[in-house]
């Protein structure tokens, strides 16, 4: 039943992206022409940018549905980490992209160019509508590849709304200085929160613990049993974000028999429930027996 879970909700995240793809990369073409019609630097650039986010969803796109792949002699754990690489690969792709746009927008600042203002609100419409339907779609993933698309995705969305402010307000004034303004600012605020999970990403890629307060939780309970005396080797990480995994070496006070060893098995299942582990290894070591790993990392 769990593994039914599973693949029902992997497969949900398929089509969630898969959703996202189709649409991001359909309207980047309708950019590309609207921005030559309008004979708008900005929207052209933000076409250029949508272009790289269709490739990066897509990207994300297969190397989830490569995740899903079952075990093997050659990826023991799996391929969950396929989608953490496509989370760590997006990241760096919209760092990369908002960079740019930063280039063109600071120029533009010193040097703004008017726009034909009508294509502008109609693109901004249709590009909040698109954009922001594909980022709905997307926010229900929990997923780290899931939510850096998404991120992906609202910064497209927040742009189109400054797009449309500077439609609104370049029809009544002349002020197209705002455009680069609007831009500056969105793109500074998409690359802080990227930034953040771009952190998170690496950390979890290195096999840092994706929690430090659950791991010293999990160090302490794994020591509550009475047959316990110390825990070591203990190591909590993530495959992917999401599907966390448990080691660790257990020092037992004295020799136990089959029926102990069977019920302190128990008792260790039921303190570590509440953690839903995707993988669990714990061995115990008896009195004076020499762990085997002594000489390496603690």
């Amino acid at each position: 039943m769990h593994s039914h879970n599973h693949h029902h909700h992997q497969d949900i995240a398929s089509e969630r992206i898969g959703w996202a793809f189709f649409l991001n990369l359909g309207f980047t073409l309708i950019e590309f022409v609207g921005g030559w019609l309008t004979n708008s630097t900005a929207i052209m650039a933000d076409a250029v940018h949508d272009l790289g986010d269709s490739l990066a969803i897509g990207s994300a796109w297969v190397l989830n549905k490569l995740s899903n792949k079952h075990a093997n002699a050659r990826f023991t754990y799996g391929y969950r980490r396929l989608s953490l690489l496509g989370a760590l690969l997006n990241s760096l792709v919209l760092i990369v992209g908002s960079s740019w746009v930063l280039v063109l927008a600071v120029p533009r600042l010193f040097d703004p160019v008017m726009p034909m203002t009508e294509g502008m609100l109609l693109l901004a419409v249709l590009g909040i509508v698109v954009n922001g339907y594909a980022a709905f779609k997307l926010s229900k993933g929990k997923s780290l590849n899931e939510k850096v698309l998404n991120w992906h995705l609202l910064e497209d969305v927040l742009g189109w709304v400054a797009v449309l402010l500077v439609a609104i307000t370049l029809t009544f004034v002349d002020w197209p200085i705002l455009d680069p303004i609007l831009s500056i600012l969105f793109t500074l605020f998409i690359l802080v929160n990227v930034a953040r999970n771009l952190v998170q990403t690496i950390r979890l890629f290195l096999q840092g613990t994706p929690d430090q307060q659950t791991q010293i939780r999990l160090a302490a309970l794994l020591v509550e049993p009475k047959e316990i005396s110390t825990a070591h080797h203990v190591h909590y990480w993530s495959l992917d974000g999401e599907h966390h995994v448990l080691t660790a070496h257990l020092c037992l006070h004295e020799q136990l028999n089959a029926a102990e060893v069977m019920d302190l098995k128990l008792k260790l299942a039921h303190l570590l429930a509440d953690f839903d582990l995707a993988h669990t290894t714990l061995e115990f070591e008896y009195p004076k027996e020499q762990c085997r790993d002594h000489k390496g990392q603690q």
